[in-house]
């Protein structure tokens, strides 16, 4: 898959039988349709699949940044604000193909979802703190 960002091809990256398309140039990463409610569900989390319950029908945001077209259907992209304090400004395909994150941000809505500090962590957060390592915020 070419990266609707900076059109390098994108690595794929496998967790728990979930495919995710990376790009080791800009660091985004994307989700084919569903798999971002697959990977919040696997780690057990209930909460946050209303922050992820449709998505395509959610307003568009308006942003300076600059429209990505989607890699499946090359169509542009709507943005779409996710999360509060951040908010985290993701793309969607407007035909279902998927989610784009840009470098970063899926980082900011793992630890938006991963907030509080526990002794030992539970399946939920080891999931969510891998993916925080291989999916780094930018400071």
């Amino acid at each position: 898959m070419i990266c609707p960002v900076c059109n390098s091809d994108m690595i794929v990256v496998e967790h728990n039988k979930i495919e995710l398309d990376y790009c080791t140039n800009c660091h985004g990463v994307w989700f084919d349709s569903g798999e971002l409610e697959l990977l919040v569900e696997s780690a057990g989390f209930e909460g946050p699949k209303l922050l992820l319950t449709n998505l395509a029908d959610s307003t568009e945001a308006k942003s300076p940044e600059k429209k990505r077209r989607c890699p499946i259907c090359v169509q542009k992209m709507r943005k779409i604000v996710i999360g509060q304090e951040p908010e985290i400004l993701i793309d969607v395909c407007r035909h279902g193909d998927g989610l784009w994150f840009d470098g970063g941000e899926l980082g900011h809505l793992v630890g938006y979802l991963v907030r509080k500090p526990v002794e030992k962590p539970t399946p939920q957060q080891e999931i969510f703190a891998f993916l925080q390592e291989v999916f780094k915020t930018k400071e």
